[in-house]
């Protein structure tokens, strides 16, 4: 796929408001990809995002303390650690974790690739939202409201216009500069 200058610009043509420009245009794309044909609480992956939410906390638990308890999940989401131990016993009878009461988590094979598939969407989307320029605060609310409804294909778009907005610092400064 070639999204070249000439591509780019045919997005912002279509925008409606002119100080969002391409970013408008992206989201909106982004969002109904991936909404298309699918029900609004499940992922393109086929789990919910509260499934979603847990696996990547936990993988993010496990990555920078070595383990994940119950009561790290529940602070990280802030939600009830009730809530937190139905949802991981859940897991736990899915197969994305293993779970002994009062003991930590682990997650098995399928719940890390599962994880590190979420993670890596995650990441995807925030470096993208970066290179167009947007506040911290602001990609951190996109990313958490776009990442459960991303298709693959819309995903690989998302990589490929990332990967020519990190190669061509000429095109990302003039995005930054026009949706300011």
């Amino acid at each position: 796929m070639n999204l070249g200058y000439a591509n780019l610009i045919m997005f912002r043509s279509y925008s409606v408001n002119s100080q969002s420009l391409f970013v408008d245009c992206c989201c909106d794309a982004i969002m109904f990809a991936g909404m298309r044909n699918k029900k609004a609480s499940r992922s393109p992956a086929g789990t919910s995002a509260a499934v979603e939410d847990y696996l990547e906390r936990i993988l993010e638990l496990i990555n920078s303390k070595g383990y994940a308890r119950v009561i790290d999940i529940a602070a990280a989401l802030e939600i009830s650690q009730a809530s937190v131990t139905n949802m991981v016993q859940r897991l736990d009878a899915e197969g994305l974790l293993k779970y002994e009461k009062y003991r930590g988590l682990l997650l098995t094979a399928a719940g890390k690739k599962l994880a590190r598939r979420i993670a890596q969407r995650h990441k995807l989307l925030t470096e993208f939202l970066r290179l167009l320029g947007l506040d911290d605060r602001v990609i951190h609310h996109d990313v958490e409201g776009m990442e459960h409804h991303v298709s693959p294909s819309t995903l690989r778009a998302i990589a490929a216009l990332t990967q020519q907005l990190q190669h061509r610092p000429s095109l990302r400064a003039q995005l930054q500069a026009s949706a300011v």
